[in-house]
């Protein structure tokens, strides 16, 4: 059908652009955070676009939605104000029987949805966590410049020179600080370190050779100095390096539904199962809200739409957090979704019932 294949063009190039535009904006401004984190020694500059690789599922899993959304509001309002509505509605097609032609396009948005949210997000996120708990690892002395000083949590190192390998570092300053209220600042120059390679270990292990050990107490007048030939230093991970990415969320579909009755698990199987049907809300609130006057301009209603779609997003994030402390129950989420659903069936009637209610209240006063 024609109208169908002109309508299904618009949205999909519309939404895809918005989704595109969102996705840079949102990227962009986590990519600025990681710089940030490389910049202080604690990342190592050439994982960096791996890892936004790999949390790009997870915030498409917000960002699709409400890029449709917009799509779809662009694309209605720009119907209503050049007077193809109108001309649909003259041909026999209303509003609804438009939003309907839509629904093909619609169905394949979901798919992208839960594929998203079922698959490949928990996927990304496993692959950042074992991205960035090996980055962990490699902090410290791998992380080490030339003449420069690198702080990695509570560490910071200096080294006058190192080898291609990484193994060996000149003229090392090694500087801890305290761990407790009672322990000391920990100070090490050594003339050399060689990295000790060691299976099944979570920390990085140094062999300081020729140098002294100091330990100076903040705030106490004393300290302790040693001397010595060879000293082997055990440098702990940089828990600081580690992302924060809980551990149900990384877990795949089948998992979850084997350990269901707990609650952040049913919190997160909720989560991935039903969010994704926001899509077809999504459809029935842009058919609501979008009619317009050609004198109103195409965006008069786009910013109440969004805040009315946005409520959504929010209200279902809400119950995702009450629904892991187990103070609601899994069913929340159909309901919500079902209240959403409801409300566009009734803003899409206002018209109808707007003069009805308007009489009622007439007769009602005489």
């Amino acid at each position: 059908m024609i109208i169908r294949r002109y309508l299904v063009k618009q949205v999909a190039s519309t939404s895809v652009v918005v989704i595109a535009l969102l996705t840079l904006i949102m990227m962009g401004g986590r990519l600025i955070k990681y710089f940030g984190v490389a910049a202080q020694g604690r990342l190592d500059v050439g994982i960096l676009f791996s890892i936004v690789g790999y949390r790009l599922p997870e915030f498409l899993t917000l960002i699709l939605p409400l890029g449709f959304f917009i799509g779809l509001m662009l694309v209605f309002g720009r119907l209503y104000v050049d007077h193809e509505m109108a001309v649909l509605n003259g041909s026999g097609l209303s509003r609804n029987q438009v939003g309907r032609l839509l629904i093909p396009l619609t169905v394949v948005f979901l798919a992208v949805q839960m594929a998203l949210m079922i698959w490949m997000s928990p996927w990304g996120l496993r692959q950042f966590e074992a991205l960035t708990t090996n980055q962990a690892v490699r902090t410290g002395f791998d992380l080490v410049r030339p003449k420069e000083f690198i702080s990695s949590g509570p560490y910071t190192i200096y080294a006058g020179d190192l080898s291609e390998d990484r193994r060996n570092l000149k003229d090392v300053f090694f500087y801890q600080r305290a761990t407790g209220p009672d322990k000391p600042d920990i100070m090490i120059l050594a003339k050399e370190a060689t990295r000790v390679e060691a299976a099944n270990e979570t920390a990085s292990i140094v062999d300081l050779s020729e140098g002294r050990r100091y330990e100076i107490f903040p705030g106490k007048p004393k300290y302790s100095q040693a001397e010595f030939q060879s000293y082997r230093l055990r440098l702990e991970s940089d828990q600081e390096a580690k992302f924060e990415s809980t551990e149900v969320e990384a877990l795949p579909i089948g998992k979850l539904w084997q350990n269901r009755g707990d609650a952040v698990v049913d919190s997160e199987l909720g989560w991935r199962i039903f969010v994704p049907f926001s899509v077809l809300v999504a459809l029935a609130l842009a058919i609501a809200l979008s009619e317009v006057s050609p004198r109103q301009g195409r965006y008069l209603k786009l910013f109440p739409a969004l805040l009315i779609f946005a409520s959504l997003i929010v209200a279902l994030m809400a119950i995702k957090t009450r629904v892991s402390k187990d103070e609601m129950g899994i069913v929340a989420y159909p309901l919500i979704l079902l209240f959403y659903g409801v409300a566009a069936a009734l803003f899409s009637r206002k018209q109808k019932l707007a003069p009805k209610i308007k009489k009622r209240i007439q007769q009602a006063r005489s």
